[in-house]
């Protein structure tokens, strides 16, 4: 098997006027040279249950959240099977911070995934998806 090793963005104005398949068995396979697709989607589910995890404990210990905790709000951070509309994408639950409409920062993790998140409030349903893209999680995370 011939491998293509593409350093710079001019590579591919190269490469394109050739013809050429590319066949994937596994994002193992898929490396910037240092680490595979796999491995840094590996760490960015590991580095999110880590946030929920810790943004959960600072609600517990925080004052002003525990002032918000009577009023509803004692469970932040959240974990669901199923979306709002109750379909599930068999081998992933959706593990989220906040409910709200423009507050919502939601990741799909692997099933495997479900006992690490057990600290999470347990909901029958998903929140209603707020039609945040990639971008808006990027800028939600950012201010937290």
């Amino acid at each position: 098997m011939n491998t293509i090793t593409i350093k710079a963005p001019y590579d591919f104005e190269y490469l394109s006027d050739k013809k050429m398949m590319v066949e994937l068995f596994s994002l193992s396979q898929v490396s910037d040279g240092y680490h595979t697709i796999e491995e840094l989607y590996n760490h960015r589910i590991t580095l999110y249950i880590a946030l929920c995890k810790a943004k959960q404990k600072w609600m517990v210990a925080c004052p002003d959240m525990r002032h918000q905790a009577k009023n509803g709000y004692d469970k932040l951070v959240w974990r669901s099977k199923f979306h709002s509309d109750g379909s599930i994408i068999d081998g992933w639950f959706i593990l989220g911070i906040g409910r709200k409409k423009g507050e919502q920062i939601t990741y799909h993790i692997p099933m495997d995934k479900w006992d690490d998140c057990d600290f999470a409030e347990t909901l029958e349903k998903a929140p209603k998806w707020d039609k945040h893209t990639s971008d808006d999680v990027l800028e939600r995370l950012a201010k937290l």
